[in-house]
């Protein structure tokens, strides 16, 4: 039986970058956080300790921040690109190189002035390889809910079975979603904007049956929406709120007072998709 090198990559984690465009009396600020990763012939490193085809992780680093000076840092998809381009083309023993980016969102209070926004991240991922480029964006952590509007009920029981059916209940998830563009040349905020925006109306519009109904009708919305974009995937946690029993305290409880539940939690996953979409060029993850 013989022993092989399998799949490997490396690269440069989670590089901090806060870029300030200066041009003008009002300034504007970028906050993202950068992961870079590069494959290809890189046998020797691992098989014999020959460094000659491992560019420095610490270069990746001060590529990036060299490239937010040279070339400015606009959207994260865009910045990316640059990035991976950069990379694949410059190493003639990297094939493919993939960008990671998240992006932290400020709220602008004067000139230059801001406060950190945090209703969600932003995120973008971008791998450019032998087959071209592809193009992932997405955000996390986006917490939304529903008072009402929502049941559970119908599913199958058996002796472990304990969950009471509800005609009535809180809905509440963290949204993470991530949809695969079909070229690498868009408006990549405009596009980001619509696609956050459905998300957000098809939950608010949504009276769910179950969480993966909602799932489902949420990348819909969003694929009907935006004709550039390929295929969403959208793991969604349900945060459980319980009834609390306010009985001993001789109190009724007409669906007003609430535990928010932290764990375990249901975690519903799927992927809504054009029929006659082309398939990803490379492999890409919630």
């Amino acid at each position: 039986m013989a022993i092989v090198l399998g799949r490997n990559r490396y690269g440069k984690a989670e590089t901090r970058l806060v870029h300030v465009a200066r041009g003008g009396d009002s300034h504007r600020l970028v906050d993202l956080n950068v992961s870079v990763a590069l494959s290809g012939d890189l046998a020797a490193t691992h098989l014999r300790g020959d460094n000659a085809g491992v560019l420095p992780t610490d270069t990746m680093k001060n590529t990036v921040y060299a490239f937010a000076r040279e070339h400015g840092v606009g959207s994260p998809e865009a910045f990316g690109l640059l990035l991976a381009r950069h990379f694949v083309g410059t190493q003639p023993q990297i094939d493919t190189a993939t960008v990671s980016i998240e992006a932290y969102a400020w709220e602008r209070l004067g000139p230059h002035s801001f406060r950190r926004s945090g209703d969600f991240v932003r995120t973008a991922g971008v791998t450019v390889g032998g087959a071209g480029a592809q193009v992932v964006s997405g955000l996390k952590d986006l917490v939304l809910l529903n008072t009402t509007d929502s049941e559970f009920h119908g599913y199958p029981r058996d002796r472990y079975t304990t969950l009471p059916e509800t005609t009535d209940r809180i809905l509440a998830t963290a949204v993470d979603a991530r949809w695969r563009h079909l070229t690498d040349d868009t408006d990549w905020d405009a596009s980001f904007g619509g696609a956050h925006n459905a998300l957000v109306e098809a939950f608010v519009d949504t009276y769910s049956h179950s969480l993966q109904q909602t799932l489902y009708a949420m990348g819909e919305r969003v694929l009907a929406e935006r004709p550039e974009l390929a295929e969403i995937r959208l793991a969604l946690p349900n945060k459980h709120h319980y009834l609390a029993d306010l009985a001993p305290f001789g109190l009724d409880n007409p669906r007003e007072v609430f535990i928010a539940g932290d764990r375990p939690y249901g975690l519903i996953e799927g992927t809504v998709t054009r029929d006659d979409a082309p398939p990803a060029s490379a492999e890409w993850y919630l």
